[in-house]
């Protein structure tokens, strides 16, 4: 199989995933929940799901309930896509936002740091 076939795939299985996470009625998945990323394996049996979540401390909440309706979602997948396998979904927590937000803090402060040293 292609590389570029599995990353259709992948974007797909994101969009999709995206929409029916809004549409869940499960409470655990409240708030801002997004799917950042989808890493599909070559067979199309397994997919892990990386989801970015806004309230850290509700985090680990709203993986058990993604986790407990990923029967659901694989089955509202299957009636989205055409696929001759459905992956069976793994979610994990995506902590590069936090890692870029915290990264963007430090430049900020070198950058105020070297306006300081500059102007006397």
């Amino acid at each position: 199989m292609s590389s570029n076939r599995i990353g259709r795939i992948n974007e797909e299985i994101a969009r999709e995933l995206s929409s029916f996470v809004r549409e869940m009625k499960d409470p655990r998945v409240r708030g801002v929940v997004s799917v950042t990323a989808v890493d599909t394996s070559a067979d199309l049996r397994y997919a892990k799901v990386f989801v970015s979540v806004l309230d850290q401390e509700r985090a680990e909440t709203v993986l058990k309930g993604l986790k407990s309706a990923s029967g659901w979602l694989r089955r509202e997948l299957g009636n989205a896509l055409s696929l001759r396998y459905v992956p069976e979904l793994v979610f994990c927590l995506d902590h590069s936002i936090d890692k870029g937000v915290h990264i963007f803090s430090l430049l900020k402060k070198m950058e105020e740091k070297n306006k300081t040293q500059e102007e006397p």
